[in-house]
């Protein structure tokens, strides 16, 4: 099974530029939604900035261009635009549930055959589901770096048929990536287990236990980590990592309550590397 012959993607922020690449260069045609004219050319050129530099470091398909793979990208400025051909829609918007059930109810109305995906990292499919053609909505759930990162974790909820589950199975494999299958709960697997270990590291370093270098460094040595908790928080952004640490509390109990540290360098606009100070100078 190859990719869709066309995928529709809604925002080009870091994540929807991603996706869209990584579509491309499994040999599809990608329409990329953004809302309005400049927020869509400021899209277009996220995506050709990381097909650009993929094609510097030589990890584009071989016999392919970055110049080839953006022939087959279409940008438009309003979700109205996106084609009614397509065969699987990602949102990749901000992680409000409100803005993703708009979102993904004017794409069933665009693309009326498209799979509804969404990149949600924590907030429940079979709620996005309400309202939608739900046996059509699951959870896409990928990692950036998107071109880098070999993993898409999918989230199935009750009302999913099994065919469509195995058929975005398929499209993710043909990406290249390596596909786990989480039932929809809170925070699903990935996003649950890294919030959990991240906290508890904020929450040393609030104590005094060890500083965030000597945190990570035992992780990366004594756990075989690529990176540590507290780098990789600062990567993700602690605003993203406070939000959805107050979703996990709500949902699954004070086991999640985010450390004061963490609330403090928020409300200090020390917010990672986004910022230039977080754990860490960047």
């Amino acid at each position: 099974m190859g990719v869709p012959a066309t995928t529709a993607v809604i925002g080009g922020g870091t994540m929807g530029a991603g996706i869209a690449h990584v579509f491309l260069a499994a040999g599809g045609s990608v329409v990329l939604a953004e809302a309005g004219a400049e927020r869509a050319e400021a899209a277009r050129a996220a995506v050709a900035a990381s097909v650009g530099k993929a094609e510097d470091r030589g990890k584009l398909p071989d016999g392919t261009t970055a110049a080839a793979l953006l022939e087959r990208l279409a940008v438009v400025p309003d979700l109205a635009d996106l084609p009614a051909d397509a065969e699987l829609a990602v949102e990749a918007v901000p992680e409000d549930i409100a803005l993703k059930r708009g979102v993904l109810s004017r794409v069933a109305r665009a693309c009326p055959e498209a799979v509804l995906a969404s990149n949600t990292s924590s907030l429940s499919i079979g709620t996005l589901a309400e309202g939608l053609p739900g046996e059509r909505v699951v959870g896409m759930h990928f990692f950036n770096p998107v071109p880098v990162q070999a993993l898409v974790e999918l989230v199935h909820h009750a009302g999913l048929p099994a065919g469509v589950l195995a058929t975005v199975r398929g499209w993710a494999e043909a990406l290249g990536k390596t596909v786990i299958e989480v039932r929809d709960s809170p925070g699903f697997a990935t996003s649950r287990l890294g919030v959990a270990v991240g906290l508890e590291a904020i929450r040393m370093v609030e104590e005094g236990v060890a500083s965030p270098e000597d945190i990570d460094t035992g992780m990366r040595l004594g756990y075989a980590w690529p990176m540590g908790p507290l780098r990789l928080t600062d990567l993700v952004g602690l605003d993203v990592r406070l939000s959805i640490a107050e979703h996990l509390e709500r949902e699954l109990g004070p086991r999640f309550t985010p450390p004061a540290l963490l609330r403090e360098k928020v409300a200090r606009g020390e917010l990672g590397r986004k910022s230039g100070q977080g754990f860490f100078a960047w």
